[in-house]
């Protein structure tokens, strides 16, 4: 047997080296089973996945995603929840997609490096040259990209990517074939390199397989708080703690752990970041399952700890800026916008002419208006990034993410006026006598859910110090009208710029 195991691996690395200087995509093979495969039917069920969505904090700077692969009837909303968790122009030069083999078991991992993936929506370029580094310089990577070709984990993420993102990152689809973690651990370390902000890393995987719906739930939330705990050894002890407990129809607690590991062996140790549980369900939710045998769906998002009030109260507390600096503003604000509508490109932004005022790291608002009615409001309450940045992935994303409304149309373009809010340091408060209608923006938070009112909107609409609290408690943060009498508050004052149109 093992003579037959070595023969067919030889076989196998043949057939890799004899297409090394050949190009093979990899084909659909679950379109039209896992997801539609007609391309227009396809984005308008990812629209409506995220519409429906349960929507994480806004402002995280996120490293890392655990996304479920089932078909998209029971998994779209808690996808689309995952993916949520990224900023759609967050400019991530890969996402490294990694799933556990349903097909095959080997040990080590497989890297799809002789082509790209193909889905309805098109064409997901796979970055080879990274592929290729990592088989070149670790071993545990050299095993065949058969191990893809019939496996659905990894292809189920794709159309989310191309769909969700402004640009489309290149990819790097990794497929553990492993259950040792002493291997496991050698992965980890190969990818750690690639762990930057300037990567996304997918978890591709379900959880609990085929228990009742109510002992799902359970075994799920002991899989999930053990991941978020951060700990890799607390993650495989509650693994064995499902599997020991002798739960009816309980197949596994997490179909992809392997993959899972791999991420709580490259993240640990890492202080700066944290695992936050975005959205839960399971098949029995869905009008196409039934709650006898049940597959458990989390989203979990790893993301860099929040430098909240320690960085917000470093900053300056100097708001003013020349008239220059605020005409480079909203020429970095509207000509990223006229960019990316008029010539599909990224607004390259000349860093000579930027001062060291627009370059402090400082939370913004780009608002929107027609005829001084809304049209698009989004920005990052809290950055570590510079100002001058803030503004344009901000201008972006209101003209065309923001879920209110539609994307700005070339036609709307002109008549379009902008309005920039810069935001201050913050403080927590224990009174809300504190808070100052018209001067005070309020930022409340509870757990992982957060939401902010920029200073303007309760003068605009007339309201109480009351109402403020209760619209941004229930509208923004989503924990009801009342959620704000045991949740943390913080007031911030903001500076709001007008263009001035010539």
């Amino acid at each position: 047997m093992r003579k037959g195991l070595v023969i067919l691996l030889s076989i196998f690395s043949v057939m890799e080296l004899s297409s090394q200087n050949k190009q093979i995509d990899r084909q659909p093979v679950v379109a039209g089973i896992f997801y539609t495969a007609d391309k227009e039917t396809l984005k308008k069920e990812l629209t409506g996945y995220f519409a429906e969505c349960k929507k994480p904090m806004e402002g995280l700077n996120t490293r890392a995603i655990i996304v479920p692969h089932a078909g998209y009837v029971f998994t779209g909303p808690i996808a689309a929840a995952a993916f949520s968790a990224t900023s759609r122009v967050a400019g991530y030069e890969n996402i490294f997609i990694i799933g556990s083999s349903h097909i095959m078991a080997f040990d080590g991992a497989s890297v799809y490096n002789t082509g790209d993936f193909i889905t309805p929506l098109g064409r997901a370029v796979v970055n080879m040259e990274i592929g290729d580094k990592l088989k070149k310089d670790n071993s545990v990577f050299n095993f065949p990209t058969t191990a893809h070709l019939q496996d659905h984990c990894l292809e189920v993420q794709i159309p989310f990517i191309q769909y969700y993102y402004t640009v489309t990152p290149k990819i790097i689809p990794i497929i553990i074939g492993t259950t040792s973690t002493t291997t496991i651990k050698k992965i980890a370390e190969a990818l750690k390199p690639y762990f930057t902000s300037n990567n996304l890393f997918i978890i591709s995987s379900d959880f609990s397989h085929y228990p009742s719906y109510e002992d799902g739930n359970k075994a799920d939330n002991v899989t999930a708080t053990a991941i978020v705990s951060g700990d890799p050894a607390v993650f495989l002890g509650a693994l064995k703690k499902n599997s020991s407990a002798n739960i009816a129809g309980l197949v596994t607690s997490m179909c992809g752990w392997t993959s899972g590991l791999t991420l709580l062996d490259m993240a640990e140790g890492n202080k700066n970041l944290e695992f936050k549980r975005i959205a839960y369900c399971n098949s029995g939710d869905s009008p196409y399952g039934n709650k006898d045998k049940v597959v458990g769906y989390n989203a979990i998002a790893l993301v860099e700890k929040e430098k909240t009030v320690e960085a917000s109260q470093k900053t300056s507390d100097d708001f003013s800026f020349t008239k220059e600096e605020q005409e480079m503003l909203f020429t970095i604000a509207r000509n990223s916008i006229k960019s990316k509508l008029f010539e599909e490109k990224n607004f390259i932004i000349d860093e000579k002419k930027i001062t060291e005022a627009l370059k402090r790291p400082l939370g913004a608002f780009v608002t929107l208006k027609i005829n001084g009615v809304l049209r698009g409001c989004i920005g990052r309450f809290l950055s570590t990034d510079p100002l001058y940045d803030v503004i344009k992935v901000s201008a972006l994303s209101s003209a065309f993410d923001d879920p209110r409304f539609p994307a700005l149309t070339k036609d709307e373009y002109d008549k379009v006026d902008i309005e920039i809010t810069v935001l201050g340091p913050m403080k927590k408060i224990n009174n809300i006598s504190e808070i100052k209608l018209g001067k005070h923006g309020i930022y409340i938070k509870k757990d992982f859910r957060a939401g902010t009112m920029l200073p303007q909107v309760a003068i605009e609409y007339g309201w109480t110090v009351e109402e403020f609290l209760g619209y941004t408690s229930r509208d923004k943060a989503g924990i009801g009208w009342d959620g704000w009498k045991t949740a943390d508050i913080y007031i911030y004052e903001g500076l709001v710029l007008e263009e001035n149109k010539k």
